[in-house]
This record gives C-alpha cells, structure tokens and sequence, in this order.
C-alpha cells in the first residue's frame, strides 16, 4: 500500500448530505444510486470523471456527502447541498478489495501517521474519491478508491 502526503487544492462540491450511526453505514452505497440517477440536476458540473465524497466522523455519528465536483455552486438541487471544500494537506492512499477491508484501509493509515509524526485535522473533513473507470468493478463489491484524511501538524 502506498502511502503519500500531498496537498489539494480548494474543492467546491454539490450532492447528497447522509447523516447516521456507524451502525447504518451499509446505507451509504445507496446514496451514489440516488446521485447517479439525479445528476442531470446538478448545475456547473467540472469535466473530472469522479464522485467526492466528503466525510466527517464523531463519537456517535457519522456523515457522509455523495458529491460532484462543481465549477461554482448555484442552483442547488432540492434535498442536495452544496460548498467548498478549502485546500488542505492530506495522507492518501487507495483502497483496494472488498467493503469489510475498509476499516484495515483506515487503521492502516493511522498507523502510518502516527509513525511519521502527523496528526489529524478531527474538524477538517476527510475525502473518498470515487473515479468513473472503476465504477464497475465497485458495483460488483471489489472496491477500488483514493482515501485522503486532512492533517493538522507535522510533529518534529
């Protein structure tokens, strides 16, 4: 697994806001249905072939935003939401096999940032970037996508 820190640079977004326990996370993959099926709504879209999906974790609950990335955002689509995402270094990697993997994926990278002396930015939101030329293979349960969690400071 490789494992790079990089900068991204400000990210406006619109799509669909999922807020529920970790208990309810298997109704995430739905939320990319709904998107999918309501894309024509979302005005300014870029030409970028992914899925954004913005997530922020607390001790109880979870969200989750199954977004597009936009030019500008205006004319958000009824029941969507819409905003930018300011740039920020993040610890990346890409997830590779099956949903019950994912967890492996995070706690992967913990680890990794804990042992190069990062610290993650808990008020930032993470990213989950979900490119069109896996699609498929996603739909069939072997995942394949980029995983970016913000970072606060460098320890020296």
């Amino acid at each position: 697994m490789t494992i790079s820190v990089i900068e991204k640079e400000e990210l406006k977004v619109v799509g669909i806001p999922w807020t529920g326990t970790y208990e309810e996370l298997d109704t995430i993959p739905t939320l990319f249905e709904k998107l999918e099926e309501r894309l024509e709504e979302v005005c300014c879209q870029t030409n970028d072939p992914v899925m954004i999906a913005p997530f922020h974790g607390r001790e109880t609950e979870f969200t989750y935003y199954v977004t597009k990335p936009v030019e500008k955002i205006e004319n958000v689509p009824e029941g969507m939401v819409g905003f930018s995402i300011p740039s920020k270094n993040y610890v990346c990697t890409t997830h590779k096999g099956s949903l019950e993997e994912v967890e492996n994926t995070y706690q992967h990278l913990q680890t990794w940032m804990k042992e190069y002396g990062y610290e993650q930015d808990h008020f930032a939101l993470g990213l989950e970037i979900f490119k069109k030329e896996h699609k498929q293979q996603n739909t069939n349960g072997d995942l394949h996508f980029e995983i970016y969690l913000p970072l606060k400071t460098y320890k020296e």
